[in-house]
């Protein structure tokens, strides 16, 4: 299945963030969920270059004059990377940004759907 193809590469820089997701197969499609709270749709970029699917961005802090007694809430840059196995139509993935999650729907090949045979009578 595509799903178990679909792997997040580890991260290599220190201190970058990496925001937790899901990844789901149903339907035709591979579907990438990740957190995104206070992000800004202009603050992230999603790309695929040689089979790898990269989302990056930043998430900005908190303006406050106070100290912080806990802080467990992180800020900055942020990276995940997913290789995409070849069950991937890579010209055919959609993303939207709503209510803190992005969502990225990424389409399979048609020749790799399940297809229905029909049964005919005699």
């Amino acid at each position: 299945m595509a799903d178990k193809e679909l792997m997040e590469r580890p991260q290599e820089t220190k201190g970058q963030i990496r925001s937790l997701y899901s990844i789901i197969e149903e339907k035709g499609e591979v579907t990438v969920t990740l957190d995104m709270p206070g992000v800004k749709k202009e603050n992230l970029s999603i790309s695929i270059e040689n089979s790898e699917l990269r989302v990056t961005g930043k998430r900005d802090g908190e303006d406050t004059s106070g100290t912080y007694l806990v802080r467990e809430r992180r800020y900055g840059d942020f990276s995940n990377s997913f290789t995409l196995d070849d069950t991937i139509d890579q010209n055919n993935v959609e993303a939207s940004l709503e209510n803190g999650l992005l969502t990225i729907k990424l389409h399979l090949k048609e020749e790799v759907k399940p297809k229905r045979i029909e049964i005919k009578t005699t």
